[in-house]
């Protein structure tokens, strides 16, 4: 059986913590008893949600961090100290096609999304695994089950997130660490970040809330999940691929999922101008 991770006493270290979903994670780690320690590109993002935690009695702190830069993790890692949960939560999304994005969209999104994966959980894993407990959370997206239209250089990143979970786990377990890892795919998610999407049948594939799946997400932390998917009927987007090529493209269609991004005006706190 999967060995969950207690909330209550642990430190939980999350990325991208200043708005959005993190800052719901922050918020709701802190309520069930968790020191927090926000990491955030933006610092007036991050020390808002630090003094909220605080305000309420519980206990935070905030820094500073681009997760891209390998060696101003490595320093923040050091102040932060000792971590029984990392959540890889910072994420962007440009939103445009393939040929209209610029080098910088796609450098972005391939470094915030997939690189930071590497540098933020080495600067902790060793701890974890050394004192055998602990949990590493990747928040992928129902983009990284199937790709669609708009979303190249995202679904790529979020593929390559979900692959890292499962081969980071497969390491894990082969040398008996104790530490246990939670991948995470919900589908858009109310945080602005995919502001303008539609769905053909917003019934099969509604619009998550951030609180939603925040509290979906600690409860997985604490009860030893392996993979958690939001709503759950997107775990069945994969078996799509059993399906001839053309047939596939047609349900994609009917569902309306590759027009979803066509009055995409969402944002990102770490989305580069242009």
């Amino acid at each position: 059986m999967p060995r969950g991770t207690r909330l209550a006493g642990a430190t939980v270290l999350i990325t991208g913590g200043g708005s959005g979903l993190g800052r719901r994670l922050a918020l709701g780690a802190a309520g069930r008893g968790s020191r927090v320690v926000i990491w955030d590109v933006d610092a007036e993002r991050g020390v808002a949600v630090r003094d909220e935690i605080r305000a309420a009695g519980g206990s935070a702190d905030a820094q500073a961090v681009d997760v891209t830069d390998n060696q101003a993790v490595k320093t923040a890692a050091e102040v932060a100290g000792p971590v029984d949960i990392v959540v890889n939560n910072a994420g962007v999304v440009s939103g445009r096609r393939l040929l209209d994005a610029t080098d910088r969209d796609i450098e972005r999104t391939m470094q915030v999304n997939v690189m930071a994966l590497y540098w933020v959980t080495r600067a902790f894993l060793g701890g974890m695994a050394g004192r055998r407990r602990g949990t590493v959370v990747t928040i992928a997206s129902a983009a990284a089950l199937v790709g669609v239209a708009r979303q190249t250089d995202y679904s790529a990143s979020k593929f390559a997130a979900f692959g890292f979970d499962e081969s980071l786990r497969a390491e894990l377990r082969a040398a008996k660490t104790g530490v246990n890892t939670l991948v995470v795919c919900p589908y858009y998610i109310d945080t602005g970040m995919f502001d303008g999407v539609r769905t053909r049948w917003p019934l099969l594939l509604p619009i998550l809330r951030e609180e939603q799946v925040a509290t979906k997400v600690l409860d997985a932390i604490e009860a030893g999940r392996r993979k958690l998917f939001l709503p759950p009927a997107v775990n069945l987007l994969p078996v799509l691929r059993i399906l001839p090529v053309g047939a596939f493209d047609r349900i994609m269609d009917v569902l309306g999922v590759n027009r979803t991004m066509d009055h995409f005006t969402g944002r990102s706190g770490q989305r580069p101008p242009g």
